[in-house]
């Protein structure tokens, strides 16, 4: 291979993925590049990136196509040095993207003045190596652990930044999601957004977007699938690419004699926590014990804080979080981890703190973001933290490390309306506690039949780590702080 031609081979996403799927790309042959340059979107079974170039010059292969799974080590794109024989435009069959306008720009609104510096500081940055480094590759200048530039700032669908355009000519061209559009700002769209709006045959460009800078939103798209289709003589409106039906639809499965009406690959998520269970109910000797818990007092303290400051004031679940992670600390063999070595051996790992998951629920499936450190927060800012992590793994955006370093999982099923559960060990970790719904429940109070606010508290956990007493005792101790909040924090 020339010495001209850099090849990218895509990265490890996470710690030890090992594929990824190829989403969109960015980028198409003939386009010129920079270093930093996101260049395509890949999912992975823990979130959806924006996977950025390590190499500046003239892209000269795309090695995938969209929806294909790559391996991590593999070639993902060849990129000819700028200037070099071999970056002159191949002539390939067209890519189904369209090019990113490499040009750089600055992270506000207003173009750098001098577009020459800009120039240099990539070229800089170039010879020295981005330091913009992803697990598993970096150019040379991320072992400095310094940067020769600030990272361009990400939008996320919340995000009031937009990008400005650079001092250029502008070419119109067809928008497309993800990209710039020129002679006019416009912000970084969410990938779920993008695929949302690619799946219904929804062009983006036609879009007024409700959030800030005009960015298109999630509901922005939901209302232009059911809106009305309008008659338009000229161009007609963009309808959905029909789905291509499975090769073997319409044959007879031969154990039910019925016909298969489709084969649904298992990937991403779906394929993650496929694996994570299937490990988790083969490797773990699980028992579980439950309870009721008369949440009233819960409840009625929370009804008193919110009418005086309505706007702060902590939902239930980061109550139950801060009394979680007070049991943690009690009860410390339930934030532990059992591992056997190659040998055979087996130790059971404590670690110095809590990293407090919770179960979130998202268009890709069912994540468990983890609240770093949690048992140093208050119940006010494990809630703003829960309210975070929850938004950003509904958009995508959850980095491999909020989503794989819990050491233990906190389960609230009760929003799907259900009083228990028989929960499966979110594995590595050796317990997890389910929350069911809150509902009015006939409770003996002092001697006498009253009303109350009842849940359930379900907790399943590694036999190998602890016995019942253990379990049974932090169970206890989350409720009766439920059942005495007032009492339970002044002790925290």
């Amino acid at each position: 291979m020339s010495s001209d031609m850099q090849v990218f081979k895509l990265p490890d996403l996470g710690e030890g993925l090992t594929e990824a799927e190829l989403v969109n790309w960015l980028v198409a042959v003939g386009d010129e590049i920079v270093v930093d340059q996101p260049i395509a979107e890949v999912e992975t079974a823990k979130s959806m990136v924006e996977v950025p170039s390590p190499y500046a010059g003239r892209v000269a292969e795309l090695h995938g196509e969209a929806g294909q799974t790559l391996d991590v080590g593999k070639p993902l794109i060849s990129i000819a040095r700028a200037g070099s024989v071999g970056a002159a435009p191949a002539a390939a069959a067209p890519v189904p993207t369209s090019s990113v306008d490499p040009s750089p720009v600055s992270s506000g609104l207003d173009v750098s003045p001098s577009v020459k510096a800009a120039a240099e500081t990539y070229r800089t940055e170039e010879k020295a190596g981005s330091g913009n480094v992803l697990i598993g590759y970096g150019t040379p200048g991320g072992a400095t652990g310094g940067r020769t530039r600030p990272r361009k700032a990400s939008v996320s669908i919340t995000s009031s930044v937009s990008v400005a355009e650079p001092v250029a000519a502008p070419v119109m061209e067809p928008a497309v999601a993800g990209t710039r559009i020129p002679g006019k700002l416009s912000a970084v769209i969410s990938p779920l957004v993008r695929k949302m709006a690619r799946d219904h045959g929804v062009s983006l460009d036609a879009i007024e977007g409700s959030g800030a800078s005009g960015l298109i939103m999630r509901r922005d798209v939901e209302a232009a699938i059911t809106a009305p289709s309008v008659d338009a003589p000229s161009a007609p409106a963009p309808v959905a690419a029909p789905v291509a039906a499975p090769a073997d639809a319409g044959a007879v499965d031969s154990r039910t004699g019925l016909a298969v009406s489709a084969r649904t690959p298992v990937r991403g998520v779906r394929k993650a926590v496929a694996a994570n269970m299937t490990r988790s109910r083969s490797e773990i000797p699980e028992a579980t014990v439950w309870v009721d818990v008369d949440a009233t007092a819960l409840l009625e303290m929370r009804a008193e804080l919110k009418k005086r400051a309505p706007h702060d004031t902590p939902g239930l679940l980061a109550f139950i979080a801060r009394f979680v992670t007070a049991g943690l600390k009690k009860y410390p063999a339930l934030n532990t981890r059992f591992e056997t070595a190659s040998d055979g051996s087996q130790e059971i790992v404590g670690f110095e703190g809590i990293n407090l998951g919770f179960a979130a629920q998202t268009d890709r499936g069912l994540v468990v973001p983890s609240v770093r450190n949690a048992h140093e927060l208050s119940a006010r800012e494990l809630d703003a933290e829960i309210r975070r992590l929850t938004a950003v793994a509904r958009d995508g955006k959850a980095t491999p490390t909020e989503l794989g370093s819990g050491t233990f999982t906190l389960n609230n099923y009760g929003v799907f309306g259900v009083d228990g559960s028989a929960a499966i060990i979110n594995y590595p970790e050796v317990a997890m506690l389910g929350v069911g719904r809150i509902i009015d429940k006939p409770w003996v109070v002092n001697g006498e039949l009253a009303v109350r606010k009842v849940t359930e508290l379900t907790l399943a956990f590694d036999h190998r780590v602890c016995d019942g007493e253990t379990a049974a005792g932090f169970l206890r101790y989350v409720a009766d702080a439920i059942e005495n909040p007032g009492r339970a924090l002044a002790d925290m």
